[in-house]
């Protein structure tokens, strides 16, 4: 068995949205591939630490701002990688290239260099991840309020919406499903259903929304482009991650109005939970868009929310 040897690896971001990507030099393993920049952990360092060092001698910049963000596992045939992931946004000095052939900047879900090393391509599709996550409520406030927010949000750029529709009865959710997955759909939004697999595929949804309970009983990830799950603990974040969910919502963060008084994680309980995760997570619960930096401080990918999803588009 291959020791595993520990990796800090870093998403250089401009405010664009583009990402840094070097090519490996002729005289490494994987030659011309291209990679995100970063190296080993030695001994007694963090990954952090590790990240600061190895960026100052890769690239000469000192790092400002590295958000924990993903943790991914892969086998080579030379070794066997725990990589941890930070996502690298405020940094002082001029990129200088002294390790790799080249570097190039990427758009998120349109990457036009190859090869990618192996490890990386669920990373990509990590970065291709809006940073919002919008849950529907129709049983709350409405089908025809919720259908006409969703139509007002999906103007202003949402992308990523799960349908959860628990007071909703079955035929009525069908019917809904069915209507929210075409409006998504028509503005090139991706949206899951929460706990049903049958109602994901029959209204043409591009994946499933396990809770904490379903997570927990799932043995195979079920076959949907994309898979997320519910997660409350270390242990179902790990669980997440075996499976292969895509990403997960975890909570919750601050008190809501659904459930007052129910005990809440706090920002720090979120950083202490999340760590490095290994699947890029949304923070959950009575949160709005303006929590985003501090979601993303905290190493979260970014917000998930119901009522602070549609009270902007709301009449």
């Amino acid at each position: 068995m291959k020791k595993i040897t520990l990796v800090a690896a870093a998403v250089i971001e401009r405010p664009d949205g583009s990402f840094l990507l070097g090519q490996r030099a002729p005289d490494t393993f994987y030659p011309g591939y291209w990679e995100f920049p970063g190296g080993k952990v030695e001994a007694g360092e963090t990954p952090h630490d590790a990240l600061v060092r190895e960026l100052q001698e890769e690239l000469g910049i000192e790092v400002l701002r590295a958000d924990p963000w993903l943790r991914r596992e892969h086998v080579y045939e030379h070794a066997h990688v725990k990589l941890h992931f930070f996502r690298v946004r405020e940094w002082r000095g001029e990129l200088h290239d002294h390790v790799h052939s080249a570097l190039d900047w990427q758009q998120p879900g349109a990457t036009t260099v190859s090869p990618m090393l192996p490890a990386n391509a669920p990373v990509l599709a990590a970065l291709a991840l809006p940073d919002f996550y919008a849950i529907t409520q129709a049983g709350e406030i409405g089908i025809d309020a919720q259908l006409l927010a969703l139509a007002r949000a999906l103007e202003d750029g949402l992308k990523l919406v799960q349908i959860r529709e628990p007071m909703l009865d079955p035929a009525r959710r069908a019917a809904f499903a069915h209507a929210a997955v075409d409006l998504c759909h028509q503005f090139g939004a991706r949206v899951l259903v929460n706990g049903d697999e049958v109602l994901a595929r029959e209204c043409g949804a591009d994946g499933v929304h396990l809770s904490a309970a379903q997570l927990a009983k799932t043995e195979l990830r079920p076959e949907f482009p994309l898979v997320a799950a519910s997660c409350h603990t270390a242990e179902e974040l790990e669980q997440a991650g075996r499976l292969g969910c895509d990403f997960t919502v975890c909570g919750p963060v601050l008190p809501t109005q659904s459930h007052p008084g129910a005990p809440v994680l706090g920002w720090e309980g979120l950083a202490a939970l999340l760590a490095v995760p290994p699947t890029p997570t949304f923070a959950l619960g009575g949160l709005q868009r303006t929590d985003l930096d501090t979601a993303r401080r905290a190493g979260a990918h970014g917000i998930a929310a119901i009522r602070g999803a549609w009270e902007p588009y709301s009449s």
